[in-house]
Formats: C-alpha cells, sequence, structure tokens
C-alpha cells in the first residue's frame, strides 16, 4: 500500500491508506486514552486509535476532508466555519469533561488549575477538518492537557478571529472584524456571559506561554521547534500580544456585547 507524507505540523506524519502514522511521546498513552474514552461517549469528532505500528508510531484514523491552512480562507474564514468550530470545541470539552479527574499527569504540557476539561491546547484551523464549510473533527492532540475551558478558549480565539496585529500575514479584517468574529465564536460554543471577561487577558498570557514554550523546546535541541525560532514565531506573538494588550477593552466589550 502506498505512504504519503502529510504537510504541516511539527511532525513527520504519513498516511497509508485510511491510516495515519505519527511519532509517540510520553504524553501518548494518555492521548490515546483520551481518544478511546471519547469515542466510547459516541464522539465521533477525533481520530479512532488502531495502536502502534511495527517502528513505534502511533496508528490513527485518517480523518477525510479539509484541513485549513493559515492565512483564513474561503470556506475556513466563513461564518459557518467559525460557528461549527465553536461547536465542536464544546461537544468536546463536555465529552473530555468524564475523564479528566483521573488523568491530571503525564501530558506533554502542565495542566492548570481549576482542570474543568482536556483542553486539545492547539485549537486552531490547521487541527480542525472541514467537510464543505462545516468543522467536523479535530486532529493533533499532543498538546492536550487539563486545564479551565477558557484556556482552550483564549487560544482558539487568537487563531479563529484571528487576533492578530495588522502587519501579521495572517490577519483578516480590522480590529472590529476580529473582535466579532471572536463573540461569534463564544456565542456558538455557548460561553456564558459570566465568563467571557477573563478571555483577553488569558489570550495574552497564553500567547507568552507559547512563546516561552517554543523557546524552550529549541533549547533542549528539537530541530522543530528550531524552525520556528529561526522564523521568528515567538516574536510574531509577542507582537500579536503587546497589540492586544492595548485593545483589551474594546475586545472585551465586544465579547459582552
Amino acid at each position: 500500500m502506498n505512504s504519503e507524507e502529510l504537510q504541516g505540523g511539527v511532525n513527520v506524519v504519513v498516511r497509508t491508506g485510511d491510516t495515519v502514522h505519527r511519532p509517540v511521546g510520553p504524553w501518548t498513552p494518555n492521548v490515546h486514552a483520551l481518544l478511546r474514552h471519547l469515542r466510547a461517549l459516541g464522539f465521533t469528532g477525533a481520530p479512532a486509535v488502531h495502536g502502534l505500528d511495527a517502528e513505534g508510531r502511533e496508528v490513527l484514523e485518517f480523518v477525510p476532508g479539509e484541513v485549513c491552512t493559515l492565512p483564513l480562507a474561503g470556506a475556513a474564514s466563513g461564518a459557518a466555519a467559525l460557528a461549527s468550530a465553536a461547536a465542536l470545541l464544546r461537544r468536546y470539552h463536555d465529552a473530555s469533561s468524564s475523564f479528566v479527574a483521573a488523568h491530571l499527569h503525564g501530558w506533554q504540557l502542565p495542566s492548570r488549575a481549576p482542570a474543568e476539561v482536556v483542553c486539545h491546547g492547539d485549537f486552531a484551523p490547521y487541527n480542525v477538518v472541514l467537510e464543505g464549510e462545516r468543522a467536523v473533527a479535530i486532529i493533533d492532540f499532543d498538546t492536550a492537557h487539563p486545564a479551565p475551558r477558557t484556556w482552550d478558549l483564549a487560544y482558539a480565539l487568537y487563531r479563529w478571529a484571528p487576533l492578530l496585529h495588522p502587519d501579521n500575514p495572517e490577519c483578516l479584517g480590522t480590529f472590529e472584524v476580529q473582535a466579532a468574529r471572536a463573540a461569534d465564536f463564544c456565542d456558538a460554543y455557548g460561553l456564558p456571559v459570566e465568563r467571557r471577561a477573563e478571555l483577553p487577558a488569558l489570550i495574552v498570557e497564553r500567547l507568552g506561554v507559547l512563546a516561552q514554550f517554543i523557546e524552550g523546546r529549541a533549547a533542549h535541541g528539537d530541530i522543530a521547534f528550531q524552525r520556528h525560532l529561526a522564523a521568528g514565531h515567538p516574536a510574531l506573538y509577542r507582537r500579536d500580544a503587546e497589540h492586544l494588550t492595548s485593545r483589551l477593552d474594546r475586545l472585551r466589550a465586544a465579547l459582552l456585547r
């Protein structure tokens, strides 16, 4: 059977027929247990687990559809994709909430209190599969970890609104357009109004944590993250965070509309 190397991400991922073969890490047993838990609850918006191959790589179900690239364009930039992605994240969070208490440790990223759900950790368009204009599945759970719902939502808003500096090549629309999309995402997720006020500051914190994570992994010799560092990603995240910091009140007002 022919194999095809899939593009994107930090790992070498190979598709063989209806399966995907990916490198594993110390966190992989937790991820596989999570994915099996989701299937047992009837959540089909994540790949099924097929164990390990002869080379020790994980084997997951290949999810057909379109995985979006950045900058957002076409169907991925539309209102239907935005709303369905938010609803998908909500269903995933709800399904993971019954898993988190018994699995607080052993993830790639540290847990954060209160551990309400297992956050995906990288809920961005490039990790969401679209079927037409509708988001149908989440992929790449390597950065999953227990944390509050809003920690995952903070990064999701950054990527899906997206809340970026105007000079960021992935920018979409004015700040007002971005803020309105962020509010639409919260609406489709069903986030209570009383929890929205914390999101703007959390987005800034999340970007700082991401920049430090990349720098730390690069310093420890991770070649993929050294490429991210060389491409200037941490600096880009910090500039986006600085841009957002000066607009926290405006974003908060939009989310509380």
